[in-house]
């Protein structure tokens, strides 16, 4: 039961259902609180955010340094690449997809703005950059410390890491389930929920299925690249699969990774190499379900949506979520600053964002972990021993 009570989905499923519950139940003065909580949480995490950025990508860039080479180089093109051709195909399916399957279902259609939650108080709270700012010195300085030898403020930039990765795991993550709360009770009470509801289970279907299409297709060009059978490789990396679906952690999954991956006839040295570093560059699953979600959202929201814009913003999220730490809901937490500089999201569509993005958060850490297995086996067509 500890277990259960510890998990993050379990958590987020609970607060959303018991904010449906007590959205129509609750005063409205005792909805106000958590109205408040939410106003007061919303500012930390806009705070927080830029010093996320700079806490983990500047460490992440600094090791990806220190052990370059062309091996490097190939696998982190490669993982890219990857990450960039799910994000844009997953845009083109979502165009496609999404405006038949949620037509009509617009959050300005349904919600009563006579009847919503208000913060007793707001506290605003200035972040020391903003996202852009954050990003550009985290790539600077992380470049930098990459050519130094036994640098001191590497040493501080690991520190800071660890700082920012307790944050995330020890206060963000416990307060998410009383932010997502605080959002269902406010679209209960508003009128909004029986359609966002409706909408998850739709989306969360189609972002199932793009995660099963692009697993084949990983699998497919990797056995036209080597020359392998594609199902069968597919089939040995299967246990890394059901065990990301577990444990929700491309990090924690890195040894049943690199278990399966030998089996698929990996050698040692570039199993050992590419797995534990495409556990933190690679998230095409990650970024699939980002991407599908920001569409169904803007969509929802009557946003415009300019390819050149989704463009920029994939080729962004591609590299913010590269320090994503092993800890649920961490990618979404990383990439949730783009997502509100870039696309303009606010604090109820953000904090739809993130339970979307943890009720699928297994399925896409099964998705990454996996794919890696497939990148895996390309990089030991160049850089393998022959036998």
């Amino acid at each position: 039961m500890k277990n259960l009570i510890n998990n993050l989905l379990f958590r987020v499923i609970f607060a959303i259902a018991l904010g449906i519950l007590l959205g129509n139940i609750l005063p409205k003065s005792v909805g106000d609180i958590f109205a408040t909580f939410n106003a007061l949480f919303d500012q930390l995490l806009k705070f927080l955010i830029p010093l996320i950025i700079v806490g983990l990508i500047i460490p992440a860039i600094t090791k990806l340094g220190s052990t370059a080479g062309k091996m490097l180089i190939v696998t982190v093109a490669i993982a890219y690449g990857s990450t960039l051709f799910s994000g844009f195909s997953t845009y083109f399916a979502s165009m496609a997809i999404f405006p038949s399957l949620l037509e009509g279902q617009s959050v300005q259609n349904i919600a009563d703005s006579s009847r919503s939650l208000s913060p007793y108080f707001t506290l605003q709270i200035p972040p020391f950059l903003d996202v852009m700012g954050a990003l550009v010195f985290s790539f600077l300085a992380g470049i930098g410390l990459a050519r130094q030898q036994n640098s001191r403020l590497a040493e501080i930039a690991f520190d800071f890491e660890n700082i920012i990765s307790f944050i995330i795991e020890k206060v963000i993550i416990p307060l998410l389930p009383v932010f997502i709360f605080g959002i269902f009770l406010d679209m209960t009470y508003s009128g909004k929920v029986l359609m966002i509801l409706n909408v998850f289970i739709k989306i969360i279907g189609v972002i199932f299925t793009l995660h099963i299409l692009l697993l084949l297709l990983q699998y497919i060009l990797a056995g036209i690249i080597t020359g392998k059978n594609p199902f069968k490789l597919l089939r040995t990396m299967l246990p890394a699969y059901f065990t990301a679906l577990g444990t929700q952690s491309s990090a924690a999954t890195i040894p049943v990774t690199l278990a399966q991956a030998k089996k698929t006839g990996i050698s040692e040295e570039v199993a050992s190499f590419v797995v534990p570093l495409c556990a933190t560059i690679h998230l095409a699953g990650s970024t699939l379900k980002i991407v599908a979600c920001v569409i169904a959202l803007m969509l929802m929201q009557g946003l415009p949506i300019n390819f050149g814009l989704i463009a920029g913003f994939i080729c962004m999220l591609g590299v913010t979520m590269i320090a994503a730490p092993g800890v649920p809901g961490g990618a979404i937490m990383a990439a949730i600053g783009i997502i509100a500089s870039m696309l303009g999201f606010n604090a109820e569509n953000q904090a739809l964002m993130i339970s979307l993005y943890i009720a699928m958060d297994s399925f896409g850490t099964a998705c990454n972990v996996t794919g890696d297995g497939a990148i895996a086996v390309v990089v030991d067509k160049f850089f393998g021993k022959k036998g």
